[in-house]
């Protein structure tokens, strides 16, 4: 069989209906549309109306709660992937394994907000991980492994000058006892 050879199941890709033609194509004059109404005019978008009766969308109750303004954007990594980036010499197994050390050994392709680690996989290497967050069994596999985790801090840099200052404050109240 050659590419030139090659032909559609009939009926894959049928010709586009042709409406306002004349009346013998059976689509002609008002083109399907029918006859008088909004919806024969052109322009007309009603989607969800309902003749007037209260729209099932406004007759239900909202629920859910939305978080889209503060929500966290995370990058997962599996302990799989990271074991695979030690093995293939891209991310040192000694240093401490964060966002900076993922995007350099190319496990990341940009920071967001922080990266969560998940089990997926065998981890063998004892490694070091700040991240934003890990899963249960992510923590156990590395602890299992030798390896450590610290959380990173997720709260901006003012927030972190604001909780400095107040440690610092509490600390000489405590002193001046």
């Amino acid at each position: 069989m050659k590419l030139n050879e090659l032909s559609e199941i009939d009926g894959a890709s049928p010709s586009r209906k042709r409406v306002g033609r004349g009346i013998g194509s059976g689509k002609g004059k008002t083109g399907g549309r029918g006859v008088k109404g909004q919806k024969s005019r052109s322009g007309v978008a009603i989607k969800g109306f309902e003749g007037g009766q209260m729209p099932i969308y406004r007759r239900l109750p909202k629920r859910g709660f939305s978080n889209a303004k503060f929500a966290k954007n995370f990058n997962t990594v599996s302990l799989g992937r990271l074991q695979t980036a030690v093995d293939a010499g891209k991310l040192d197994a000694k240093a401490t394994v964060d966002s900076a050390a993922l995007i350099a050994a190319g496990v990341l392709r940009r920071a967001k907000d922080g990266f969560r680690v998940l089990a997926d996989g065998d981890l063998k290497a004892k490694l070091n991980v700040t991240a934003a967050g890990i899963s249960k069994a992510a923590q156990e596999k590395l602890e299992k492994a030798g390896g450590s985790f610290t959380q990173e801090n997720l709260g901006s840099e003012k927030a972190a000058e604001v909780n400095a200052s107040k440690a610092a404050k509490t600390a000489a109240k405590k002193k001046a006892k």
